[in-house]
């Protein structure tokens, strides 16, 4: 796995994460601005079904805002690598403020007009996606190594904890007044976009500025021959996109037990949310699981757990027992959330973890779209005991291929000389910023360029010889 960052970045920030103040703007102001959008979603929908009446004209609404997952993941990766990840945050914070504040004017002057929303919707979730893409990789840039997982852990909490608050948010917000909770996400996305303006860290590496050669469709096709030359990463995606499936499976098949049990619908808002809870708490013990197991062990232990798991939902006895095996199944996902992230940004090389964080989420997303339609079709055509038998037998065979693509000596040999990999570019970094501290002290610093965004103090000259040379040592290559 690659795991290069700035020396100087990563030896002088605090062993905390607590203790690290770019990592916390950036970790709060994502995490506002995941709030705001979570409200907005919800609120769509409310806004388009109340005004007009038409199922029909919220889902296209929906459609929209949803579209940006298939359409524009591979090109924002492949430019999100190529623009500077700080200018590109602000910038879509910026477009947000604009097209939701336009939303929130109509709104308060009466004057929906459907082709509007869909408008904002799609580009609201577009510019999302380019924001999500650069921080994922940016937060890379301003943690040391070994605090990597559990910076993912905390930006999965964080997203399971917009999900629990955003959409009740929303309603609230639309109950009180219809145009209130875009008014909230424009407020949300001012906050993120002010936050981002604080963060002293450059937030891409000095290979990641050199301009690459070839147009849009070069850049995105080296990101897969990338994902495809890595024999694990490869499997691994095929782990995720394969279970996704099933999960668009299992929620539905909860509103169909909840419904044929006698529950209503705040009985499956309840159970969502706890599923939401576990998920964080899954994501916030993660780093616990990879400190001692490895995200070898995980990918094949949460695999089969779930294996164990999706089978009992169809025999439940109750809502009860039903609402612990959904929570146990989410609490596994929050921990195999963080892996699986950790593992891609891992193995991508600076330069590359916009195209590999779009690829993930464009099988991910893709697989969401075919388990919708598995779904439906699945529990139309037989029963939900049935059903869950057959997304439990389809989760056997994943585990299986799970442990037969990450179990053996071979796979636990090349974790071994991973980890030793890690080790000694680690060791590279903190010696050649050992080198760049001792030339400071010598030659004394040099004032930042004011007018660079993102500028921090430049040492002496000397030392920013040493730095390339303590980069270039520590660049590691792929699995």
């Amino acid at each position: 796995m690659s795991a290069v960052g700035h020396p100087a970045a990563t030896s002088r920030q605090p062993g905390r994460l607590t203790g690290n103040r770019d990592f916390l703007l950036l970790w709060v102001g994502s995490g506002v601005s995941a709030l705001g959008s979570r409200a907005t979603s919800i609120s769509y929908t409310l806004l388009v079904f109340w005004s007009t009446g038409s199922a029909t004209a919220a889902s296209l609404v929906t459609f929209a805002a949803l579209l940006p997952n298939l359409v524009t993941q591979l090109p924002a990766g492949a430019l999100v690598d190529r623009w500077d990840r700080r200018r590109t945050m602000v910038l879509c914070n910026a477009g947000r403020i604009v097209a939701i504040g336009s939303v929130a004017v109509a709104v308060a002057r009466d004057a929906v007009w459907l082709p509007h929303l869909m408008a904002v919707a799609f580009v609201e979730a577009s510019l999302g996606i380019c924001y999500a893409l650069a921080e994922r990789a940016a937060v890379f840039n301003v943690v040391p190594a070994e605090r990597y997982g559990a910076a993912t852990a905390a930006n999965e909490s964080r997203a399971n904890a917009a999900s629990i608050l955003g959409q009740p948010a929303g309603t609230l917000l639309y109950a009180l007044t219809r145009w209130a909770p875009f008014g909230f996400a424009v407020l949300m996305h001012l906050v993120s976009l002010v936050t981002l303006l604080f963060v002293r860290r450059d937030l891409q590496a000095p290979k990641a500025r050199a301009e690459e050669p070839g147009g849009l469709l070069a850049r995105m096709r080296e990101g897969f021959a990338f994902v495809w030359g890595q024999l694990y990463l490869r499997r691994a995606l095929g782990l995720f996109a394969a279970s996704n499936i099933l999960f668009q499976v299992l929620g539905l098949g909860l509103v169909v037990i909840v419904k044929a049990r006698g529950g209503s619908p705040p009985t499956v808002g309840m159970l969502l949310v706890v599923n939401s809870v576990l998920g964080m708490a899954g994501a916030m013990t993660s780093n616990f699981y990879l400190s001692r197991w490895g995200i070898r062990r995980i990918i094949m232990g949460v695999n089969i757990a779930w294996a164990v798991l999706m089978p009992l939902i169809g025999l439940a006895p109750d809502l009860v027992v039903l609402g612990a095996i959904f929570a146990l199944i989410h609490y596994g996902a929050g921990i195999s959330n963080v892996a699986g992230m950790l593992y891609v940004l891992q193995s991508a090389p600076d330069h590359l973890r916009g195209r590999a964080g779009s690829i993930v989420m464009l099988l991910s997303s893709g697989a969401n779209s075919l388990g919708a339609l598995f779904a439906g079709f699945l529990l139309d055509s037989t029963d939900i005991t049935t059903a869950m038998l057959i997304v439990g037998g389809a989760m056997g065979v994943i585990a299986v291929l799970a442990v037969l693509g990450f179990g053996g000596r071979a796979r636990a040999e090349a974790e071994r000389a991973e980890a030793a990999e890690r080790e000694r570019a680690e060791a590279a970094e903190r010696a050649g910023s050992q080198l760049v501290e001792a030339e400071a002290e010598r030659d004394g610093p040099e004032p930042a360029d004011a007018g660079s965004p993102g500028s921090r103090p430049v040492v002496g000259r000397g030392a920013g010889r040493a730095g390339r040379a303590a980069r270039d040592g520590g660049d590691m290559d792929g699995i």
